[in-house]
């Protein structure tokens, strides 16, 4: 089995993910795909992409150390982060999409959108998320 994992490091739930998906990922011999992504990356955003990138790998850890293959991605293309990371799902043939979910209203749904809303309504594999 595949998982992904949409991390995002300073979130609340960043280290709740990756607790859960090493779980799961115990539980059904699953390898994990950790994935940060970045709408956009120019040359002034060097520091920001190198920093992303270490953050990735120290969170890559929680599961070499477990001995679960594990790979880090970060995606800098551009688009809308649900759309890419239902893209991404798509082209690994993911088997499971582990994200991240927050509070938010009716009208901030509306005028801020929602990846996890996006993920959920168009990823070809179940989603857990969690709040």
């Amino acid at each position: 089995m595949k998982f992904i994992v949409g991390y995002k490091r300073g979130t609340n739930q960043a280290e709740n993910l990756l607790e859960l998906a090493l779980k799961r990922a115990q539980l059904f011999n699953a390898t994990v795909s950790i994935v940060t992504i970045m709408p956009e990356g120019m040359e002034k955003d060097q520091d920001l992409i190198t920093e992303t990138k270490a953050d990735l790998e120290k969170a890559k850890t929680h599961f070499d150390r477990k001995d679960i293959p594990c790979e880090s991605h970060l995606l800098i293309r551009g688009i809308d982060p649900g759309d890419d990371l239902v893209n991404f799902a798509k082209k690994t043939q993911a088997d499971e999409i582990i994200i991240g979910v927050k509070n938010r209203t009716k009208v901030g749904k509306l005028l801020l959108g929602s990846t996890a809303q996006a993920v959920v309504l168009n990823a070809p594999c179940p989603v857990v998320t969690m709040k």
